[in-house]
C-alpha cells in the first residue's frame, strides 16, 4: 500500500530502567514513544465498530508493559521488544516506533534526548 492507514500514538511518557550504565538502571527516567501501526481501517472506518481495526488502548499497553518492565540496556531492544510484540498480537501490516531517552548520560548538552526508530513489516 502506498499511502497506508495508521493507527497513531504520540507521546506517550512512561518511567523505565533501560540503559547501559548503572545509574539509569537503578534510578530509571522518562522515555518517549511514539508509535504508528500500520494497519487497512476500511472496515472499521465503513462499520464505525471496533472490529477490523486495533484499539488504542491495546497498543498503549503494550508499550507500557515493555518500557515499565524488565530493564533492556539498549533503545534498540526496548524497540525492537515493543515492534515484536505488537506484530505478533495484532492483525497488523507493519508498525513504526520511536524510542526517546530523555536524559541520555552524555557528557554535553542533547536538548531534546536522544533516540532510536525502527520499522517492522509483518512477514508473510
Amino acid at each position: 500500500m502506498d499511502n497506508p492507514d495508521k493507527i497513531i500514538l504520540e507521546g506517550i511518557i512512561l518511567y523505565g530502567y533501560h540503559g547501559r550504565k548503572q545509574p539509569e538502571k537503578e534510578m530509571g527516567q522518562r522515555f518517549m514513544v511514539d508509535i504508528e501501526v500500520e494497519k487497512d481501517l476500511r472496515i472499521s472506518g465503513a462499520s464505525d465498530q471496533i472490529e477490523g481495526t486495533v484499539s488504542y488502548t491495546d497498543i498503549y499497553r503494550v508499550v507500557k508493559e515493555i518500557i515499565e518492565g524488565p530493564s533492556l540496556n539498549l533503545l534498540e531492544a526496548v524497540a525492537h521488544h515493543i515492534a515484536d510484540k505488537i506484530i505478533d498480537k495484532y492483525p497488523i501490516e507493519a508498525v513504526r516506533i520511536k524510542v526517546k531517552k530523555s536524559s541520555p548520560p552524555i557528557t554535553g548538552a542533547i536538548l531534546s534526548g536522544a533516540a532510536v526508530e525502527i520499522y517492522r513489516r509483518k512477514n508473510g
